[in-house]
């Protein structure tokens, strides 16, 4: 089967917020899984991603460590499945993210953590994967089939999938999928623009502080994947300790400038960016922004934010002549170990 360019990906960033909405309302089966976690009481909560889920574990690092207090980590999967080290994980709790389920060395992971003692959860969109059967707990993400390789509503799925295990609902996560709608429905029009001005560009630098760095990891690694632009992501504080010598005029900078205190560290990094001479693109609240994000509590802001940067990287593709459904060189599922 065939299909006009980017068909699927744009389906499916169009999907997100029935997608996001239908998980709201499923509430009730995270909240489940949260209370065992929380009479497990872990001193320590490691998370195991590959790829765009890597990036919703670092939004779940962020709600562990703000909003449970508790230390958190990524884990390097290949000390167990290279160098075979056997960590105490008595106590300790592994949230293992994977759309696919699928990845190797994430399953062998999550076995060998419940193995050494640990609570071992999986968030994924395939719970009857080889990954849902390794943890003890699994949580479906229930975004449906992704037929585009780059991910994007399995990537806003895992990050509501996380928020509602680890932070709970509230009034914001109920209207969620309205809010994505008119996050989308507000950049239809500001898309078009953005991707021109970055359709030469030859270096992208995206950058954010707080829960909104993992949403600059996402743009940039989906740029990189569907329009094979030459494109970093840095913390607006690690920006500004020898990376931004290397920005200049020729340099286009996506800035997420979430609300709340991660969005006001970017001050700082914007004001020198400015200096530097180079072209800013504002992703946030406000009428300053270029592409607008509805005003939500900072730590449920990057469940939006993603959206009109997904649909930036497919507009980009396409002006530039390329496939984001089939980015060259990838596969769907991370056979890595």
């Amino acid at each position: 089967m065939t299909t006009e360019a980017g068909t699927w990906m744009a389906a499916e960033i169009a999907e997100q917020p029935r997608v996001l909405a239908d998980l709201a309302r499923r509430a009730g089966e995270f909240r489940e899984v949260a209370e065992r976690l929380e009479r497990s009481r872990p001193r320590f909560v490691l998370f195991a991603a590959r790829g765009s889920s890597d990036n919703a574990a670092l939004y779940g690092k962020y709600l562990v460590e703000v909003l449970l207090g508790l230390p958190a980590g990524l884990v390097s999967p290949s000390t167990t499945t290279l160098y075979r080290a056997e960590p105490d994980l008595t106590d300790v709790a592994l949230i293992a993210v994977s759309q696919s389920g699928g990845s190797p060395d994430l399953v062998e992971v999550t076995e060998q953590a419940a193995k050494r003692g640990a609570f071992t959860v999986a968030v994924t969109n395939t719970p009857d994967s080889p990954l849902g059967a390794a943890a003890q707990h699994t949580l479906d993400i229930g975004a449906g089939v992704e037929r585009a390789v780059a991910a994007t509503k399995t990537y806003t799925a895992t990050l509501l999938a996380l928020h509602l295990l680890l932070a709970g609902g509230g009034a914001a996560v109920d209207r969620i999928g309205e809010l994505a709608q008119s996050c989308l429905d507000e950049n239809a029009d500001r898309i078009g623009a953005v991707a021109q001005r970055l359709r030469f560009a030859d270096q992208v630098v995206t950058t954010a502080r707080g829960y909104s760095l993992a949403t600059a990891q996402e743009a940039a690694l989906k740029l990189a994947e569907t329009s094979y632009l030459v494109t970093r992501a840095y913390s607006g504080a690690d920006l500004l300790h020898g990376p931004i010598a290397a920005v200049g005029q020729e340099t286009a900078v996506l800035a997420v400038t979430g609300t709340g205190p991660g969005g006001a560290a970017m001050a700082e990094p914007l004001a020198r960016l400015a200096q530097q001479g180079a072209e800013v693109l504002r992703v946030g609240a406000g009428d300053d922004a270029q592409l607008r994000i509805p005003d939500l509590p900072e730590e449920l802001s990057p469940v939006v934010e993603a959206l009109p940067l997904q649909r930036l990287a497919w507009a980009l593709a396409t002006a530039r002549g390329y496939d984001p459904d089939r980015p060259a060189g990838l596969r769907k599922v991370t056979e890595t170990r």
